[in-house]
């Protein structure tokens, strides 16, 4: 099993989502921003060192967490923590992704997800 850390950052009514890049796994798909865990890390500091690396933003504090795991038939199972961030320093900077963009709900449900990423829209978000 993959254990995964993903940011869920909001701006007002909005949250970040990011697109896959061209020419890679799931190409054009949007996700959530983060990443696979590394060996000895926790889910909090995964997620800070993803979100640095990949949007140049420092988070503040995770508020809360949930988990779900997602099977992908080409991967496996990806124990995924959904991290609720409570503010960060910065704005995001794209270093890694075809396009960043703040989305509303609505906007997200009518998305390309990942799979794992559209249950946890329609679960976790919508709730």
């Amino acid at each position: 099993m993959t254990e995964v850390a993903v940011g869920i950052l909001r701006k007002k009514d909005r949250i970040l989502i990011c697109q896959r890049k061209k020419g890679g796994r799931y190409e054009h798909k949007w996700e959530f921003p983060g990443g696979k865990l590394e060996e000895g890390e926790t889910y909090e500091q995964c997620l800070r060192r993803e979100l640095m690396e990949e949007l140049e933003i420092k988070i503040h504090a995770v508020e809360r967490t949930e988990m779900q795991s997602a099977y992908y038939t080409d991967g496996g199972v990806f124990n995924v923590a959904y991290c609720f961030v409570s503010g960060f320093d910065g704005e995001p900077h794209n270093k890694v992704f075809e396009q960043i963009r703040w989305a509303n709900l609505s906007e997200l449900k009518n998305m390309d997800l990942l799979d794992g990423n559209k249950i946890f829209v329609n679960s976790f978000l919508s709730g």
